[in-house]
């Protein structure tokens, strides 16, 4: 009796092979992807390179997210197994064998099941590593020499969590077996489904919640609320998804039946007619296509976005290759001085100066409310949607800063240049009255992510912003005692080589740290009557290693997730499509000894293929252009203010997963009709 287990259980598999293959194939590639993570975040060539510790918290994030889903799709594919299987399953009991015995087959099956996906899974990891260890490196822009390296401590915790897994799979099976007498197994596949009755109250909560959805996602400027407000948006889209497929599709097909024109051909009577009354089981595998597709669109599409979109980042947060802040009272010296010290280290240094930019700002905090700007933060401390950074500068520095030309001022005039737009034509800074001549549009910056606006109060020249300075700090006395600082910023652009550009910064950075620190024992010891506040020094090519590791790791890891939601779309597919082919096999055959030709059947086989297939995509694409205004919001937040990117990235990801879903159409559909029309002429 003991051998006949192992024989069972193999021929078993062999027999089950169109069921157990894709089983095997997802399970070996979510021990590759999951082993992948925790072998290149272990690897000790991690920690040497820059920004590696930001690799090793999204890698280590990526890893259980793989593992969470690895539960889930391996649980879905199991429990579809069991299905299918459960006839089989009957007659070993009707023929003799008791429950325990059978348990002891499947308990056979389990084992060399696991066996062969972890060990294989661990294989293929192992060898495939240093390759995907070589593409991370390359998305972070670093080219080193990798040696190979096999994670022990990832074996054996990948080897746990999927030891764990199939044990629980195995536990499931026996409930199943367990609960189910021999005739409910063998009449597994006869079971039919009623006609599911129209839920109103169902059908109108779906279509409540993905309205409130779609409206957060739509209508939400703030960033920083649509941050916290991201999820509340995602979790109603889904319960309104499955509430739409689950009594919408329901609603929809009876529609669909009263419209005689429609309803009464052949192709579309029975397309109709047989989703109605299966619907039930049919509604929650389309709801889970259409949020993975989603999923997919979403995650490709973002994290192709932040990765291409570094070079614009860094122009953006860096306009210059060095740029140094000193925080002066009114008082302490120009900028003259800072703008020597840079320039003799970066000569010292060796480095090429091709231009410099010297500026001079300001800056306050205020409310905005329609003309008046009010000092403090007087609005909601929670959401910051009141409170604004604004800053005061001359009109040649807002030209150099920005490159923009703004239009001649007089003495008492102003611009502005806001980000949300400012419309009006004075501006009340506390109790001064200004007129404002031009309007400009303010590129935003990472300030105004986590306020309520940002801008720039443009004034005529030095003399008038020292004069609004004098009105404007001594309002700020008396509401807390605090001066503002003058900021002198200095940019500087050099020519050279990456790594030329590298040194010449470390330099430059250690010339400068030494002024620093005797600028500030000078004012903290009473030398220097004039307020100074420290510096902050900033070199693009400083930055490049850092971005690069960041957005190149969360490429990596949304490609990594990306192909396992790809992946179990098309498995829930799959057994989708074999599960109602093997139902619908009897439904057919019926109807073509009545007189159904072979290419009605085709006809009626392809209108339900393409019902179940299209509309979880028109669905998903629908749900992504609702939340691409929040999108573009939260992406600016990790400083993607280029919209352009974000929609071509989005666009091209559409169009693969689309030409990729057309290719699983075609395949699924040719399976489906092996199944089903196996009884007559091939196609």
């Amino acid at each position: 009796m003991n051998k006949l287990y192992p024989k069972l259980a193999f021929t078993n598999i062999k027999n089950n092979k169109q069921f157990y293959f894709p089983y095997l194939l997802t399970g070996v590639l979510c021990v590759l992807m999951f082993y992948s993570m925790l072998a290149i975040q272990q690897n000790p060539a991690l920690e040497s390179m820059r920004g590696g510790t930001n690799l090793k918290v999204i890698l280590m994030l990526g890893s259980w997210v793989i593992g969470f889903f690895a539960c889930i799709f391996l649980f879905y594919t199991n429990s579809f197994i069991v299905k299918r299987r459960k006839k089989e399953l009957g007659i070993y009991n009707i023929l003799g064998m008791e429950k325990r015995h059978i348990a002891c087959v499947m308990t056979m099956e389990t084992i060399v099941l696991g066996f062969i996906v972890i060990v294989a899974g661990l294989v293929t990891g192992i060898v495939f590593n240093k390759l995907l260890m070589m593409f991370l490196y390359r998305l972070t822009g670093l080219s080193v020499s990798i040696p190979f390296y096999v994670s022990i401590d990832g074996c054996v915790m990948t080897a746990l969590l999927f030891v764990a897994i199939f044990v629980a799979t195995l536990i499931y099976n026996f409930m199943q077996i367990r609960l189910a007498n021999p005739i409910q197994l063998l009449r597994s596949d006869k079971t039919g489904e009623k006609e599911p009755k129209t839920k109103i109250v169902m059908t109108i909560t779906g279509i409540a919640c993905i309205a409130v959805g779609y409206y957060i996602a739509i209508t939400e400027e703030n960033p920083l609320k649509v941050l916290m407000l991201f999820f509340v948006a995602v979790i109603l889209v889904i319960i309104g998804t499955y509430f739409l497929f689950i009594a919408g599709s329901v609603a929809l097909l009876k529609l669909l039946r009263k419209n005689k024109n429609y309803y009464y051909k052949t192709n579309h009577f029975i397309a109709v007619s047989g989703m109605i009354y299966r619907m039930k089981q049919n509604a929650v595998g389309l709801a889970n296509i259409c949020i993975l597709s989603t999923m997919v669109l979403v995650m490709v599409s973002c994290t192709v976005s932040l990765y291409f979109g570094v070079e614009d980042d860094l122009n953006y947060r860096y306009p210059h290759e060095i740029t140094a802040t000193v925080l002066y009272g009114e008082d302490a010296p120009r900028e003259n001085d800072l703008k020597e010290v840079l320039l003799n280290a970066v000569d010292e240094a060796g480095g090429e100066v091709i231009n410099v930019v010297a500026t001079e700002t300001f800056c306050i905090v205020g409310t905005l409310s329609g003309e008046t700007l009010s000092l403090g933060n007087k609005g909601d401390d929670m959401a910051f949607s009141g409170y604004y950074i604004v800053n005061f500068c001359t009109k040649d520095d807002y030209e150099k800063m920005t490159g923009e030309e703004v239009c001649e001022l007089d003495t008492d005039e102003i611009a502005t240049a806001f980000a949300p737009l400012y419309k009006g034509g004075r501006l009340v800074l506390g109790e001064k009255v200004c007129n404002v001549k031009e309007n400009l549009s303010y590129k935003t910056g990472q300030a105004y992510m986590f306020t309520g606006g940002e801008g720039y109060v443009i004034v005529n020249d030095e003399e008038a912003l020292r004069a609004l300075y004098q009105e404007l700090a001594e309002e700020y006395r008396k509401l807390d005692g605090s001066i503002t600082t003058f900021d002198y910023e200095i940019g500087i652009d050099i020519a050279g080589t990456a790594e030329e550009k590298l040194a010449v910064g470390e330099a430059v950075w250690t010339v400068f740290n030494d002024w620093n620190n005797k600028e500030s024992e000078k004012y903290l010891s009473g030398d220097s009557d004039a307020f100074y506040g420290g510096i902050t020094y900033e070199t693009r090519q400083g930055a490049y290693e850092n971005f690069y590791s960041l957005y190149g790791g969360i490429f990596f890891l949304g490609m990594f997730l990306g192909v396992m939601f790809l992946m179990v779309t098309v498995l829930i597919i799959f057994y989708k499509q074999i599960s109602e082919g093997y139902e619908d096999k009897e439904r057919f055959a019926i109807m073509e000894k009545v007189g159904m030709s072979n290419a009605e059947v085709k006809a009626s086989i392809n209108t339900q293929v393409r019902i179940v297939f299209f509309l979880p995509l028109v669905t998903a694409v629908i749900h992504l252009t609702a939340a691409f205004p929040m999108l573009t919001k939260l992406l600016a937040l990790m400083n993607l203010m280029n919209q352009s990117v974000f929609v071509v990235c989005l666009i091209a990801t559409v169009a693969v997963f689309t030409l990729f879903y057309l290719f699983v159409f075609k395949l699924t559909s040719k399976t489906y009709y092996k199944i089903v029309g196996n009884q007559v002429n091939a196609v």
